[in-house]
């Protein structure tokens, strides 16, 4: 894949002041602890000094960057300021490590000793805040380069860095969850900033094949086994591309657990012309992104297989291109659905809510999920809404929605709770069809229609639907990322998983 390779993170029991580079993580107003001491003694002070500077550690991920004296052989020694102890989160944390790997990208910096001394105020494990701020510097590390030739420098390849201060055995557990989850963020940032001629209904499944590796079972229904299924509106969408429509569907069953599984639908659009209701130039520049749901479902399932989460997982991918031809769905085309039920078409650049019609009904059918929920870059009203801060969370189930909420706030990516009211079907009537798919007008508020209209393919199970139209993509650097792809929904997903399994 065209990615920078990942850092390699050791735990290891001691810092030497032979380490090439030295980290000091230091929360605002607290002494230095043991080992920061000792390293403070061996350079004449030099690291407390730069300290007690007024504000020197308030900023959370801003880096102080000293140079020592012969004594200590480092070539530098860097204190990477936490803020206050009482306001450390794993959100934090973690952009302070993407203010470290900056910081030593900026430097020319491939190898790093990272060490924490305890710090007072806070209920976060010593391994826990050494791990986030490794899943910080991964996340921030990532690069996306489809150069044929490229000059080799320091940023391709692997930085190797060395965490100390907790237990061995703890820190290592840490690390497999947040490398775990690192590169689940990493390949859906990939699929994403693929371009649209190397991602592709034709090609998608390739791109699947590395999940085998990691215990992901992969299944592809092509155009003929969609037809005999009956998923014709996942085929209408597809019709004006020469490529095909596919349905994949990814299982991922640890150890222990339950035969019932989460189900995890995602919107595979390929590439989004909008149809014969074709799109402005500047809406259509982006629209190799509209399949963020699906690349976040794909990231999600391989974050748990990595880790051996002992959860049982599935995920439905709907991957089509929406191009105009002869052979595009038009406005005012009914066409049927997997579930049986009739739908009368108006805005062909609607298209996502028929393709996860199919894809929900076959989900809950199927498998027979606990839950179901579903991602995709659904809708413009979503973005006008809520801006930049938060995307979409409807749901069925007031429980899942606020503990979904709540992983969200824990790793960064925010959701606002939108109304799922029966009284939006009143604006999804047809008097040719059972459903009509947005409501007549467009403008009014359409996240809470195309929210309604999918509820009608859920068979009743507890449901939620995440519009994150407008967080696929990052139009300049992020303490967490690099300009292009974010894989938004990623760490929620995982986040809200683990804690739902400890949680039974």
């Amino acid at each position: 894949m065209p990615q920078s390779p990942a850092p390699v993170f050791k735990a290891a029991d001691d810092v030497s002041i032979e380490a090439p580079v030295i980290v000091i993580l230091q929360a605002e107003g607290q002494a230095l602890g043991p080992r920061a001491a000792a390293l403070d003694a061996a350079m004449g002070g030099i690291v407390s000094r730069a300290c007690s500077a007024p504000a020197a550690l308030s900023e959370c991920g801003a880096c102080i960057d000293l140079v020592p004296p012969r004594a200590v052989s480092a070539r530098r020694v860097v204190v990477l300021a936490l803020g206050k102890a009482d306001s450390l989160t794993a959100f934090a944390l973690a952009q302070a490590g993407g203010g470290l790997g900056a910081h030593l990208e900026d430097k020319g910096e491939d190898e790093a000793t990272i060490l924490l001394d305890p710090i007072e105020g806070t209920n976060l494990a010593a391994s826990d805040i050494l791990a986030r701020v490794a899943l910080g510097l991964r996340l921030r590390r990532y690069r996306f380069d489809l150069r044929n030739t490229k000059p080799v420098a320091a940023a391709d390849k692997a930085w190797r860095l060395q965490l100390v201060g907790a237990d061995t055995a703890a820190m290592d557990a840490a690390l497999a969850r947040v490398n775990a989850v690192a590169e689940g963020v990493e390949y859906a940032r990939t699929l994403v900033n693929l371009p649209p001629n190397h991602l592709h209904p034709d090609s998608f499944a390739a791109h699947l094949e590395p999940l085998r590796d990691a215990g992901i079972e992969v299944e592809v229904l092509d155009a003929a086994q969609l037809k005999e299924l009956g998923a014709t509106a996942l085929l209408a969408v597809g019709a004006g591309s020469v490529r095909a429509p596919r349905l994949a569907v990814l299982r991922y069953r640890g150890e222990g657990s339950s035969d019932q599984p989460l189900a995890f639908v995602g919107k595979g659009v390929c590439f989004d012309s909008g149809g014969l209701c074709i799109k402005g130039g500047a809406q259509m520049f982006d629209m190799k992104a509209d399949m963020a749901g699906a690349a976040a479902v794909v990231g999600l399932l391989l974050a748990l297989a990595r880790q051996k989460s002992p959860v049982h997982a599935i995920g439905v991918l709907g991957i089509a291109e929406n191009l105009p031809s002869g052979h595009s769905l038009k406005p005012r085309d009914i066409i049927s659905t997997l579930s049986g039920q009739s739908v009368e078409v108006f805005d062909t650049d609607a298209e996502g809510r028929l393709i996860l019609a199919d894809c929900l009904y076959y989900a809950a059918t199927r498998f027979e999920p606990s839950v179901i929920v579903d991602l995709a870059t659904l809708t413009y009203s979503v973005m006008r809404g809520l801006g930049s801060i938060f995307a979409g969370l409807f749901s069925t189930d007031d429980a899942i929605a606020g503990s979904m909420i709540a992983a969200g706030e824990t790793v960064g990516e925010r959701f606002w709770r939108l109304p799922l009211d029966h009284a939006y079907d009143e604006g999804l009537k047809s008097p040719l069809a059972d459903l009509r798919h947005h409501a007549k007008d467009m403008e009014d508020g359409d996240a809470p229609y195309a929210a309604a209209f999918l509820r009608h393919f859920t068979e009743d199970r507890p449901w939620v639907h995440l519009d994150i139209a407008g967080k696929e993509l990052a139009g300049e650097d992020r303490p967490l990322g690099r300009q292009g792809a974010t894989a938004f929904g990623v760490q929620m997903l995982e986040e809200w998983v683990q804690a739902s399994r400890k949680d039974a």
